[in-house]
């Protein structure tokens, strides 16, 4: 009687674990994560239109990202998904002027914006707070 108890539980337990709906549920949730942190490691090709600032004086000479110190006289900037020493092309859609900049840093964190400059490359831009730009992975 005894043996016939356990092996009703066991059976019970195994038919848990192995239930096929159960899985192929747990299956597809997993793979929709997995999408989704897939679209947030890796940046789109395509252009991009958002708001840029510029950082300059309050970091110059401290640690970016990638470990080097922030010049803010070099062509650089700081962006959340691009790749570190990866670049970019930005282009103020105000006055259309473009600049190349290398991604060595991570921001910014505030509002809604996607790139912070150094400050050459938002004097280049004509950027003097906050501005509208098109960001071009290359």
């Amino acid at each position: 009687m005894n043996n016939l108890i356990l092996a009703f539980f066991f059976v019970l337990i195994c038919s848990y674990f192995s239930n096929p709906i159960q899985s192929a549920e747990a299956s597809d949730h997993h793979t929709a994560r997995e999408s989704k942190a897939h679209k947030t490691k890796h940046y789109s090709k395509n252009n991009h239109q958002t708001t840029a600032s510029w950082y300059g004086p309050k970091f110059h000479g401290k640690r970016t990202a990638n470990g080097e110190r922030f010049n803010m006289y070099a062509m650089t900037a700081a962006h959340k998904t691009l790749p570190l020493s990866s670049y970019a092309e930005v282009t103020n859609l105000k006055n259309h002027r473009s600049v190349i900049v290398r991604i060595n840093d991570r921001g910014p964190y505030h509002g809604k914006r996607a790139i912070d400059l150094s400050y050459a490359a938002a004097k280049e831009l004509g950027i003097k707070g906050t501005g509208s730009v098109q960001i071009t992975p290359l």
